[in-house]
């Protein structure tokens, strides 16, 4: 993990790659997934040609299925809310019987990844969810966050 941390870029190819391996889309969701594509372009009426930067396909321990939505943003790029109202419309009209949940990650400082899920409201499209991520090399895991992991999992 050393040597893809040392040779990772940061941009959203990276940003992408590092939530896909370290299955955070998962973990952020609650929600068994996989990647289903990359870079959809699609056109939905009445928005013309939209794009999608990767799309996830989940199933949750009741049986519901969801789709993910993935808008990644690396180094200085700034998320759209657009990309978001585009990716709802995508969802109904490719995916119609799944719940459609979409995410945005962008890259902070000091390596901490944040994640946004988004939900459709009366005053339009808003953050529902937001958590941050900050991975790093098992070797620096200790057994005093490794209790704390458990004592927290007790509660």
């Amino acid at each position: 993990m050393r040597q893809q941390t040392i040779y990772a870029f940061n941009d959203e190819q990276a940003l992408l790659a590092k939530i896909r391996y370290n299955r955070l889309v998962d973990i952020f969701s609650g929600v068994v997934c996989y990647s289903l594509q990359n870079h959809l372009r699609t056109t939905v009426p009445e928005m013309g040609q939209v794009e999608t930067d990767e799309l996830y396909v989940g199933v949750d321990k009741k049986g519901i299925h969801y789709v993910f939505p993935i808008q990644a943003k690396g180094g200085k790029d700034k998320l759209s809310i657009v990309q978001i109202e585009q990716d709802f419309a995508v969802c109904a009209r490719k995916f119609p019987s799944l719940l459609c949940r979409p995410v945005a990650a962008q890259f902070m400082q000091n390596g901490v990844i944040a994640l946004f899920e988004f939900e459709q409201s009366d005053t339009g499209v808003r953050i529902s969810s937001e958590k941050h991520y900050k991975l790093v090399p098992p070797e620096e895991v200790t057994e005093t966050d490794l209790d704390g992991y458990r004592r927290r999992a007790a509660d």
